[in-house]
């Protein structure tokens, strides 16, 4: 298998574990951890969870002119990003963060094209429009999910603010990815997180009371912080390797459809026509979007 066929089974995987994170962190949240002690929790175990895997990786020195650009992505893509999506997922809805975290690609696609140059190919536009189209066709036209959401519009509010700033990160990142080891960039940005997260989030994880959790709570913290934190930021940092980041960006598109399946193995969702055209529209979508140019190298 190719590096450009790994980097997109990378992203593909990382969409996927966004996609069940939507359902299974709205139930822990917030009879069990509040949003931002969760953010904490997620930051503090990545962080240690790299450190570890950097023994194995090249030892390398953050140059001194690249510590601005490191505090700058750690600030967008480990703090405004998960503060705001889990508040607002406490306050909004799993489907309701699954669609609107489509919004991503549009500002990825824009921004590469005005920061790093990006052409926008047709491909791309088309796959952009359907990806888009198809995630709303699921929100609007598919089942409905019933979630305590005492404030859905502020929750919508901050899962936009939560896709805009993890658009900025994938592109803000790309020139970090360039030049070290994926291992040593993600030690050192979610370092960074867990100082500049922890007098926002401190008082949230004293309020933790972690001997009355049942197991499945347990489980689904574990779910959070290695899946949806370690591995999706592993994952996607690869891909970047690879891929570019309107590209990257664009799987975002997967999460609603992720949020149907994982819904009908659960047994909460039933499958309608509706749903299987625009899952389909999701899955082109990616595709095109994700499809290389015949000029490009």
């Amino acid at each position: 298998m190719s590096k450009r066929s790994l980097a997109i089974l990378a992203a593909f995987c990382a969409a996927t574990i966004y996609g069940i994170n939507h359902t299974v962190a709205k139930g822990v949240m917030p009879t069990y951890v509040k949003p931002f002690g969760f953010i904490m929790l997620r930051v503090s175990g990545a962080a240690l969870l790299f450190w570890i895997i950097s023994i194995f990786g090249p030892k390398e020195k953050i140059e001194k002119k690249d510590w601005l650009r490191i505090l700058v992505c750690s600030i967008l893509g480990m703090v405004i990003n998960m503060l705001s999506f889990f508040k607002g997922l406490q306050l909004s809805t799993p489907i309701n963060s699954a669609v609107l975290a489509t919004v991503t690609p549009i500002f990825v696609v824009i921004m590469s094209a005005f920061l790093l140059s990006e052409r926008i190919t047709l491909n791309k536009g088309l796959g952009v429009f359907l990806g888009f189209a198809g995630a709303i066709g699921l929100i609007f036209f598919g089942a409905e999910i019933r979630q305590d959401a005492p404030n859905i519009p502020l929750g919508n509010f901050l899962f936009v603010l939560n896709a805009t700033s993890y658009g900025a990160y994938l592109i803000v990142v790309k020139t970090l990815i360039e030049k070290y080891h994926p291992f040593t960039l993600m030690k050192w940005l979610f370092t960074a997180a867990v100082i500049i997260n922890l007098p926002i989030t401190l008082p949230e994880v004293l309020e933790i009371e972690w001997s009355t959790m049942p197991l499945w709570a347990y489980a689904s913290v574990a779910f959070v912080v290695i899946g949806t934190t370690f591995l999706t930021y592993l994952f996607n940092v690869f891909a970047l390797t690879e891929l570019k980041a309107s590209t990257v960006g664009a799987f975002v598109y997967m999460q609603p459809l992720v949020g149907i399946v994982y819904a009908l193995i659960t047994g909460k969702d039933h499958l309608t026509l509706v749903k299987i055209v625009a899952a389909s529209l999701v899955l082109v979508g990616v595709y095109l979007a994700s499809k290389r140019a015949k000029a490009a190298s």
